[in-house]
């Protein structure tokens, strides 16, 4: 069974004590459509573990298959230089359809962030080595498509619901949690080449 080759620290965003019995790591895209279903069975599964879990989100951007998914993970970074992370997180998700820079600056703009600051961090890709990091500790963790799901370090090979996460959470902290109902489905895969592209020029 993989496991992450690093473990969880002070450089990942993390939701949830630090001490909770288990840590659910996400390798994902934010233009992926898996991960935009997962991203509400995550919410789901919040509701009914409470602290029980701590939720940590790593950047894995497809560039071949999602063009604008790299930009958007410079985008939650720089909000999350300024302490916006998750919010960003958040809006992302909820808007994958629209991840040009023009829907950035509003998602930027709404959450109040410091604009100049959020548009030079984008137009020099200050954030761009914290992704690519994130991007190449994934593959060296045996992560080859999104969502990828690690559980207290190892990696979760089975559905991406809600119910398949309770249920490996469960085999770890015991059955004391609310019953859900819904459907497995597969996840974005890699392409054989070009599995980080440059980034895209960025017009602010």
């Amino acid at each position: 069974m993989s496991r992450l080759r690093r473990g969880v620290d002070t450089n990942d965003w993390a939701k949830g004590p630090a001490d909770a019995p288990v840590t659910l790591l996400e390798y994902g895209d934010f233009e992926c459509p898996y991960c935009g279903r997962a991203f509400w069975e995550l919410k789901r599964l919040e509701s009914a573990v409470g602290d029980r879990v701590r939720i940590v989100f790593r950047h894995f951007p497809l560039s071949q298959l999602h063009p604008h998914a790299l930009l958007a993970s410079e985008a939650a970074e720089a909000a999350g230089a300024q302490g916006r992370f998750w919010e960003m997180y958040d809006r992302l998700f909820e808007n994958q359809q629209n991840l040009e820079a023009p829907a950035l600056l509003t998602y930027a703009a709404d959450l109040g962030l410091d604009m100049g600051r959020f548009t030079r961090d984008l137009q020099e890709h200050r954030h761009l080595s914290k992704v690519r990091r994130d991007f190449m500790e994934g593959v060296r963790s045996g992560v080859n498509g999104t969502p990828s799901f690690f559980l207290n370090g190892e990696r979760h090979n089975g559905g991406y619901t809600a119910e398949a996460l309770l249920a490996a959470i469960e085999d770890r902290q015991g059955p004391q949690l609310e019953p859900m109902t819904g459907l497995p489905w597969e996840g974005d895969r890699v392409p054989r080449m070009g599995l980080f592209q440059a980034p895209p020029h960025f017009h602010g």
